[in-house]
């Protein structure tokens, strides 16, 4: 795959970004790439890291849209819950 592509593939799903994000890390961490392979990759990185982080973002707002009290809707914010 030529390093320009690598930067430009689109990934849809949350899971297929992490799992692409995790691809691209375990390729950087093996060493011995070219530069140029090495800044392509770490430039997807960044953009699936975004990506993953928008779509995060995204679900706790719906989720914070969907906590009822008191029968109405009211916005909270997302906190899991310690183990």
């Amino acid at each position: 795959m030529a390093e320009k592509e690598v930067a430009e593939q689109p990934v849809e799903s949350f899971e297929a970004c992490l799992d692409e994000l995790e691809k691209v890390v375990k390729e950087l961490e093996a060493g011995d790439l070219p530069l140029e392979r090495s800044l392509a990759l770490f430039e997807r990185g960044m953009g699936l890291s975004d990506a993953c982080r928008k779509q995060l973002e995204t679900a706790e707002t719906r989720v914070e849209m969907l906590i009822r009290k008191e029968g109405k809707l009211v916005a909270e914010p997302f906190r899991p819950e310690k183990s």
